[in-house]
């Protein structure tokens, strides 16, 4: 018998070039002198956009490799419609944390002890967006952990990288010990799953997990439900999110946005994958709990904003981080709503608008952060300015263009016109949960969204207001930043012209 694989290279491009463009840049930084290290930034960012190419001939082709032997349809890597639309936001979602980082790196001078070293932070983005690559296409439980682990392990380095900061190493901790404790929980429930199903890829736990032996229902019931506990950290949902708000703000700024986009779609994934992948037939188990922490999230994540935006002396960074919190309820909302629906194709259906809300989130979130950065380097002489709120008073008359930007991000994720795009995405998740005879939840994710209106709304009316240093000079905005703001804008723009188009990218989920 045969049992050497057959590797489709093709179809582990976007990870593989991703992990063999961090090899590149760590070698690369032990040779280059201090003066052209500054070039890896754009070997990253080449590297990102060369994964992104990779994408486009798999678009019309499902294609799977690492398959047994004996049996070619259990793969534990499948580049279908699901992974692709996944790999297409995470390694996005780098490239813009990558541009972002660049006049972080070039504002520490000769001699400033406090900026990011380079090549260290090049070589972990590049392999936590590799892990996060990769874990979509994962259709075992092995895979999925191990993708899982490789997006989130570099990401605790990310957070405490700054030389001499005072909050850093703090945040980096308590987002190490809580995502290890919530690791070690998923991992007890992957061995009950195990122990119920006797195999460890989705396919199969699909099919042997409900013919389960009756001595073990209760086990594999318990496996279903702790194995969702370590993707639900990973998204940020109530009560794992409290880690959120102190590592954004101890992080570099680029390295918040990278997590609140990009981290938070690797467990969106993750969960996905896990619950209509692994465990549809466990709809009742999952089902209403993601229900109750889709709900609980979205109302403690606006709450906490809105107290927030109350004082305009609150961090910038703080406000998203709470945002980010309250817009992952609404990403559980549909995940929710498959639990509910007994038609394999409507669940389909409900993770295709999952996807389709998180396409939208993680461009104009990290527009968002993408003119916060503007600002916060704009104003480096003074360590708090461009961060607070109330330093974005009067953004207008200074910047009318990153006003105008910053201004259409809020809006979307507010859910008001112009932004019709995410109008036309919380339209599209509100239904799931109604279609899916959730209305208790459909009524909590309606009152959430008028929560979030005030401090969406305070927020962007604070940019039109009258400057507060009328005579200020703004700096010239970096390339790099300008690009991010400008390709984030973009993607809003184009979405919020044609919105329809976003269901249909994202049609039939997994």
């Amino acid at each position: 018998m045969n049992l050497i694989q057959n590797v489709d290279w093709a179809a582990l491009a976007p990870p593989l070039v991703t992990a063999v463009a961090a090899v590149v840049v760590l070698v690369a930084d032990l040779f280059l002198p201090a003066g052209r290290k500054a070039a890896l930034a754009w070997v990253t960012v080449g590297g990102l956009a060369l994964a992104l190419a990779a994408l486009a001939p798999l678009w019309n082709d499902d294609r799977t490799t690492f398959c047994l032997a004996d049996d070619p349809g259990l793969c534990s890597y499948s580049a279908d419609r699901f992974a692709l639309l996944v790999q297409l936001l995470v390694l996005g979602g780098a490239l813009l944390a990558a541009l972002l980082t660049v006049p972080e790196l070039r504002g520490a001078g000769e001699g400033d002890r406090d900026g990011l070293p380079g090549g260290e932070f090049w070589f972990l983005l590049l392999s936590s967006a590799s892990g996060a690559a990769l874990l979509p296409a994962a259709r075992d439980l092995a895979t999925l952990v191990i993708a899982l682990e490789v997006t989130t392990l570099p990401a605790y380095a990310l957070v405490g990288l700054r030389r001499g900061s005072a909050t850093g190493p703090e945040a980096a901790l308590k987002f190490f010990l809580s995502s290890v404790t919530a690791t070690a929980v998923g991992l007890l429930g992957v061995s009950f799953v195990y122990a119920g199903a006797g195999s460890l890829f989705l396919s199969e736990i699909a099919a042997e997990l409900p013919e389960a032996a009756p001595q073990l229902a209760t086990l594999a019931k318990a496996g279903v439900a702790l194995t969702l506990v370590g993707f639900v950290f990973k998204v940020a949902a109530v009560p794992f999110h409290f880690w959120v708000p102190e590592t954004y703000q101890g992080a570099p700024l680029p390295v918040a946005g990278y997590l609140s986009v990009v981290g938070k779609t690797a467990g969106l994934a993750g969960l996905a994958l896990v619950t209509t992948g692994a465990f549809p037939g466990h709809g009742n188990v999952w089902g209403p709990p993601l229900a109750v922490l889709a709900g609980l999230t979205m109302t403690v994540g606006n709450v906490a904003a809105l107290r927030v935006a109350a004082d305009g002396a609150h961090s910038a960074v703080r406000l998203l981080a709470w945002s980010s919190v309250g817009q992952a309820g609404y990403l559980l909302v549909p995940l929710a709503a498959a639990g509910f629906v007994e038609d394999g194709g409507a669940a389909r259906d409900a993770v295709g608008t999952a996807l389709a809300y998180a396409l939208m989130y993680g461009a104009v979130n990290l527009g968002a952060f993408a003119v916060l950065a503007l600002v916060v380097h704009d104003r480096r002489g003074t360590p708090p300015a461009g961060r607070r709120v109330a330093d974005f008073r009067g953004l207008f008359a200074e910047r009318p263009l990153a006003a105008l930007a910053l201004a259409f991000f809020l809006l979307c994720l507010a859910g008001l016109p112009p932004g019709v795009i995410g109008l036309f995405a919380k339209v599209a998740v509100f239904r799931s949960a109604v279609d899916a005879g959730l209305g208790v939840l459909a009524v909590v994710m309606a009152l959430n969204v008028a929560v979030a209106l005030v401090y969406y709304l305070r927020w962007t009316a604070l940019l039109f207001q009258p400057a507060q240093d009328p005579g200020r000079e703004p700096g010239r905005p970096t390339f790099a930043v300008s690009t991010a703001i400008a390709l984030a804008a973009s993607v809003a723009l184009v979405l919020s012209g044609a919105p329809q188009l976003i269901l249909t990218f994202t049609g039939g989920g997994l």
